[in-house]
């Protein structure tokens, strides 16, 4: 009898992005939960050839077939007693076999002590056994380890348990095993940041099946390639695998794979639409949801594709259409697709599709389908999910029932409704739904006036997004495109209960404390998304580092609706203050993108100073006397939202006629110190500088000359006595990788074309053959390692910019400047290629060779370009991320 293989983490992507559509508010639930509905049985079933067929081996045939139906308790009982008659017998590798798929049976139902024990039984017994069948086994029972540990966050313990099912393998020259396992490898690499390695992985395994003759293996191989690359945010080499997969399997005539490859190339071109909108790119977007909708229809009209394949192509194009509000042209499919579900059988994937169907049909409500239908949907679903004993399941299907009577308005339904959803959740310890449930709970008691009782809500919400930060992206892939209407909102709707005080009060600090510390947690889950993996946990109490900078302040603007609240501590002081200034979001993000379109534009000068004292007015005005009474000097912004795209030096004082910049040192944190502050005074500077000058055409993009480049680096040289230069051919990634392997440099100095971007593909820098992208920048300036002496004490980006139209592109340098491993980072937030970068440079380091904090070297540079050429287009595009000192 064969073995059945899977690509289990490939899979688990694939499931993720493939049968369900992205969700897009408090209503849109269930990727997270079909996530874990159908990883793959039968990926370690494996049976011996039996020259006495047993009753025993039909259980273990009967509950393949009842997993794959989704009837997962019903499957656990078929296989222990499997477990059990086979351990009578004494037939070893077939009970190793039977708790094998019992483990995954048990972590399809959330019961992971139970799915431990079975893998580490099934372990146990194959390490005695010593034949090649039992080692290809033995292996496969690895996969399923490595799963389960990665589900549970035990990320470099999947890693491990991988690469030595790999090893195995090898020496069975399997390769079909050995992709699997390099694509596992990818994931797991990819979540703990090691992005290099992740890629070089992905791209040995499209070389290994390169080298495969065609066939609907390779067809397969390629479609689940091509479904990761997607989920790690490579959209566009997802698009181009899934195509290969989608033309080789019409060569090879194999139709499910076809169906397969149309369904996920949709998915990825859905992927497209959000990160276009994210780009503020909505044109595009269009041309993406078009492409998305013709391949759901193409992969509908398979006649010999999958039933479940099928009904999810045409669930996932309703869902466009619906999104796209199209109502008239979808009125045709809502029958097609009701006859088909009411003909599933009970299982998880009839609990599933039902709620995608009430999903859709809930945004028709006012379009001929009525609340009441939508409610006996659901209503439907929970009647399954219960009869199957799945709580995971039935916990979806109440919330989403719950989000219906809250829409609806009928509160108390809706609470009552929410709360045995969490019950559920909870007894599977599925935080990653029960987040969504504690939040729903918020908002409802929220609309009931039980602020307290709301709060708490939320913070229970709040806290199991934190103990799910390790495995939010890699449990549900989904949230890199659905991060702000899926897990953001929870942070800021949290906050603004937390401050819903009294204006300018210090009553009840506590709520002050902990609002700050949410948005400091939600700066740094949006980087976290931004990367698709964990950035590195905090190590500072920036309380404590700013309580020794007595003339130091943090600031925290938060944007909320209908006002913005700043917070500050002054040094000295235990207290935390809050000041208000009644501005609706909207207003206060049209004044900021306004300026941001005006700075890049050396005429545009009085337009710049209009909207920047408006800003000074919302920001600093209120908190100026608090400044000056406590004779402060510096600075330091946890910027919110928005206002990261533009440099705080820039807002304007009409009284005094001043900018900011003339007053005080400026410097950003992301929100969290990641790294030990050390003052670049007490060390010796050592330079590594770089630049691309000559005109460039690099991967189809336009990069014209940077004519100063060359003198700015001499200038450099001139102020930093120790230097290495790698210049235009010599700049390139083994030349600067050699270099900061073999050389401890305080500054890292980059003279080229950079682009920062919400969009990790589109954050860039610029080297003589290519392109370095954010990862790839990442992995290269930490090569030295954070602990390893010599780190990098500033990393200058010059010539950078902002990508236009990208209303969340400073997330890119936010991204870059935590990850790259230095302490601080100075960027530009647009191009000025002139003398007075030139100069700006120049004097930069000699303040820095003066002894003086990097924010006040980065003042001073400013103010001498200010004092010759007052236009802020010159002085202005400079901003310090990390350590101020």
């Amino acid at each position: 009898m064969k073995f059945f293989q899977h690509f289990f983490i490939a899979l688990l992507t694939v499931l993720l992005c493939a049968f369900l559509p992205y969700f897009f508010d408090s209503f849109n639930y269930l990727t997270a939960a079909f996530a874990k509905s159908k990883v793959g049985f039968d990926s370690v079933l494996a049976t011996t050839p039996a020259v006495n067929p047993t009753q025993t081996s039909s259980l273990v045939q009967q509950s393949q077939a009842l997993y794959e139906a989704g009837q997962f308790v019903e499957g656990v009982q078929l296989l222990k007693k499997a477990v059990a008659e086979f351990k009578a017998t004494n037939d070893v590798l077939n009970e190793a076999i039977a708790l094998s798929n019992l483990s995954l049976a048990y972590q399809q139902l959330g019961r992971w002590q139970e799915a431990t024990e079975a893998i580490t039984q099934s372990i146990k017994l194959l390490q005695n056994l010593k034949d090649a069948n039992s080692s290809q086994i033995f292996a496969q029972a690895l996969d399923v380890r490595g799963g389960l540990e990665l589900e549970q966050g035990q990320t470099e313990a999947a890693l491990n348990t991988w690469q030595s099912a790999a090893e195995i393998y090898q020496r069975l020259d399997d390769t079909s095993a050995q992709v699997r396992d390099r694509v596992n490898q990818a994931q797991a690499m990819q979540a703990l940041g090691n992005y290099l390695q992740a890629d070089k992985t992905l791209t040995s395994v499209r070389e290994i099946l390169q080298k495969q003759p065609d066939s609907p293996v390779k067809a397969t191989g390629l479609y689940n390639l091509g479904n990761v690359r997607r989920s790690l945010g490579y959209l566009d080499d997802s698009h181009t695998i899934l195509e290969e997969s989608y033309f080789m399997a019409i060569g090879v005539k194999d139709a499910i794979a076809q169906s397969n490859a149309l369904l996920s190339l949709g998915n990825t071109a859905r992927a497209q639409i959000y990160a276009q909108l994210n780009l503020g790119n909505s044109s595009r977007a269009k041309d993406y949801t078009q492409t998305a909708i013709q391949y759901y229809q193409q992969a509908a009209q398979i006649a010999s594709a999958k039933p479940t394949v099928r009904l999810l192509a045409q669930l996932n194009l309703l869902r466009l259409r619906v999104e796209q509000k199209e109502f008239s042209t979808v009125k045709a499919l809502l029958p097609q697709i009701q006859s088909q579900i009411d003909s599933l059988p009970p299982s998880r994937t009839a609990v599933n599709y039902r709620i995608n169907f009430a999903q859709s049909l809930s945004k028709m409500r006012q379009n001929s389908v009525g609340p009441k239908d939508v409610a006996k949907m659901l209503a439907q679903a929970v009647q399954i999910a219960k009869s199957l004993k799945d709580e995971r399941t039935e916990s979806y299907a109440l919330g989403t029932l719950g989000g219906l009577y809250e829409q609806s308005g009928q509160l108390a339904d809706a609470n009552s409704l929410t709360q045995q959803a969490l019950v559920k959740a909870e007894s599977v310890d599925a935080q990653d739904i029960a987040y969504q449930w504690h939040w729903q709970m918020g908002r409802i008691l929220q609309k009931q006036s039980n602020i307290p009782a709301a709060t708490a809500a939320y913070n229970q919400a709040y806290n199991a997004l934190k103990s799910l930060r390790n495995d939010l992206v890699a449990i549900n892939p989904d949230v890199q495109f659905s991060f702000r209407e899926s897990v953001e909102p929870v942070y800021r709707q949290y906050v603004d209960l937390l401050l819903q005080l009294p204006e300018n009060t210090l009553q009840r600090p506590d709520n002050l404390v902990q609002a700050r510390q949410v948005i400091e947690s939600l700066q740094l889950a949006e980087l976290d998304n931004f990367f698709r993996s964990p950035c590195l946990l905090p190590r500072v109490d920036l309380d404590q580092l700013v309580e020794k900078q007595k003339s130091t302040i943090v600031i925290y603007p938060i944007i909320l609706d209908n006002r913005l609240e700043i917070i500050t501590r002054l040094p000295g002081q235990d207290a935390i203050y809050r000041k208000t200034t009644k501005v609706l979001k909207d207003v206060l993000e049209n004044v900021v993108e306004q300026l941001r379109k005006e700075l890049p534009i050396v005429s545009r000068e009085p337009d710049v100073k209009q909207h920047s004292q408006q800003l000074y007015d919302w920001l600093i005005k209120p908190i100026e006397s608090d400044l000056a009474n406590a004779d402060i000097t510096s600075l330091v912004f946890v910027l919110d939202g928005s206002l990261r795209n533009i440099p705080m030096a820039i807002l304007y004082d009409k009284k005094q006629q001043k900018y900011l910049v003339e007053k005080y040192a400026i410097s950003l944190m992301p929100g969290l110190q990641l790294l030990d502050p050390k003052p670049l005074h007490n060390m010796r500077l050592n330079a590594l500088i770089a630049g691309v000058e000559q005109e460039r055409l690099i991967e189809g993009k336009s990069f014209p000359k940077l004519s100063n480049v060359t003198q700015e680096l001499k200038l450099v040289r001139s102020e930093v006595k120790s230097t290495k230069e790698l210049l235009n051919q010599e700049f390139t990634i083994a030349n600067l990788q050699k270099q900061i392997q073999s050389t401890s440099f305080s500054v890292v100095h980059l003279a080229t074309h950079g682009q920062f971007s919400s969009d990790i593909e589109e954050t860039y820098i610029l080297i003589w053959d290519k392109l370095l992208r954010g990862r790839e920048l990442d992995n290269l300036l930490r090569a030295r390692g954070e602990n390893r002496r010599g780190t990098i004490e500033l990393l200058v980006l010059s010539a950078c910019k902002t990508a236009t139209g990208d209303k969340r592109a400073a997330l890119g340098l936010a991204g870059v400047a935590v990850r790259a491993g230095a302490r601080s980072t100075l960027a530009t937030l647009w191009t000025v290629d002139d003398e007075y970068t030139r100069d700006f440079m120049g004097e930069l380091y000699r303040q820095l060779d003066a002894g003086v904090t990097k924010a006040q070297a980065l003042q001073r540079a400013q103010l001498a370009i200010l004092a010759k050429e007052n236009r802020p287009y010159f002085w202005a595009p400079y901003v310090l991320l990390g350590n101020w000192l």
